[in-house]
């Protein structure tokens, strides 16, 4: 589905390497993703061919891999905790840290992104509260077979999705869209990067719940037992 009137949901789940090409522009794929590409992009005054262009040289580039679209449900779930929670568990009170650090060392430079540890800290809690209720209501009622009931759970982790993706905006204000300063250390820089990368894994977090794991869940699709003794 390489039209311009496709969702950015439809070409990131479709297109091995839309997400790349959305994370360059700043495209949000996935709680802004059902959006039609055509329609972001006159927006934002970018060229609607040029990005379609971009996603087609990204899938003769992508290395094989999944197609989380298809895989089972049970092997989905794994992935996101596997992969996706256990990177926010590690790296948030590291970032936080960072943040720290920086803030108490060069509080007095203008350039000091002066607030961020404080709003590093709230979303580590937010999110600490968001993966247990995934982990302890949501997924396991998706593989116990009652994914199609779960419509209620599934429209509040979207709710506190967007609130993810409100405070990923807040840090890109607090650092002038994450780009170091001229005296920046070290540490100051680390941080940034670590922030890029926090923002680029939480999208891709939140675009494979919204878009492609709730929908299948709550379709009905039914989930194979595990095969775990």
């Amino acid at each position: 589905m390489t039209t311009a009137r496709a969702t950015l949901a439809e070409l990131a789940v479709t297109h091995a390497g839309a997400a790349r090409v959305f994370h360059r522009n700043r495209l949000d794929f996935c709680c802004g993703g059902r959006r039609p590409l055509e329609e972001v992009c006159d927006e934002k005054g970018l060229d609607v061919a040029a990005i379609l262009e971009a996603i087609a040289r990204e899938d003769r580039l992508a290395p094989d891999g999944p197609d989380w679209a298809v895989e089972p449900l049970r092997a989905l779930v794994q992935h996101i905790v596997g992969t996706y929670h256990a990177r926010l568990r590690e790296v948030l009170p590291e970032l936080v840290q960072m943040a720290d650090k920086v803030e108490r060392r060069h509080g007095d430079k203008g350039t000091c992104p002066t607030g961020l540890t404080a709003l590093l800290a709230s979303m580590h809690v937010d999110v600490l509260d968001h993966l247990q209720k995934e982990e302890q209501i949501l997924f396991p009622l998706i593989l116990s077979g009652a994914g199609s009931r779960a419509a209620g759970p599934a429209f509040a982790m979207e709710r506190e999705h967007d609130g993810h993706a409100e405070n990923l905006r807040r840090v890109r204000a607090l650092t002038d869209d994450l780009l170091p300063p001229p005296e920046a250390c070290t540490t100051w820089r680390a941080l940034y990067l670590g922030l890029q990368q926090l923002e680029s894994e939480l999208m891709d977090h939140i675009h494979l719940e919204n878009n492609v794991l709730f929908p299948r869940a709550l379709a009905g699709e039914a989930v194979a037992k595990s095969t775990l003794v």
